[in-house]
């Protein structure tokens, strides 16, 4: 009984903080928070990847920063994003659904890979000169990956999952995009230095 009596505890505190951390008061916290979160952690399984692999030789703890502040700016527009989505174009569909995607591709991709490289080059050395440059260079690679990664797991989200969970959706499914983006970002930085 004392077994069942502490799960059932643990599950109404889990349900509790997970309410209070969903409900419209603290969604655009949690979200955020989240998106930082995620970001921080693709840039440390990459650097731990590069540091396994022999890639790198020492961890950059600034970049992690830099890549945990680059979550911010996603984390704000994404709950923006799917709030204003939600509200223009109502239902699940699938026209509906398709009419999201192609949104969320051609509006919000494009917006969240340009404030990435914003972001992190507020950062850096020439904050402009490397915006543009990062841009230039690397942002069709992104751009590319987006349009493999998301049009399957946004018709997911698109049609099954409400609106207060798209951003932690969202970021599940971010994980290997962010540890794919941090590689994007800082392949040839160690080339740069030395």
């Amino acid at each position: 009984m004392g077994v069942r009596r502490f799960f059932s505890k643990a599950y109404k505190s889990y349900k509790q903080a997970a309410d209070d951390a969903f409900n419209r008061k603290n969604l655009f916290y949690t979200n955020v928070l989240l998106s930082i979160g995620i970001s921080t952690t693709g840039d440390f399984l990459e650097q731990s990847y590069e540091l396994y692999t022999k890639d790198s030789e020492t961890y950059d703890y600034g970049r992690t920063v830099q890549m945990g502040v680059s979550g911010l700016s996603a984390g704000i527009i994404c709950h923006n994003w799917y709030r204003i989505l939600d509200r223009v174009i109502v239902g699940r569909s699938l026209q509906m659904v398709v009419k999201k995607l192609l949104l969320d591709q051609f509006i919000c991709s494009p917006l969240i890979i340009l404030s990435f490289f914003a972001t992190v080059a507020i950062f850096e050395e020439n904050p402009m000169e490397n915006f543009t440059d990062e841009v230039k260079d690397k942002f069709w690679t992104l751009y590319k990956a987006e349009w493999v990664v998301w049009p399957p797991a946004q018709i997911f989200n698109f049609y099954f999952v409400p609106t207060r969970y798209r951003v932690l959706y969202d970021n599940a499914i971010s994980l290997g995009y962010d540890i794919y983006t941090s590689h994007i970002k800082h392949e040839g930085t160690k080339e740069k230095i030395q």
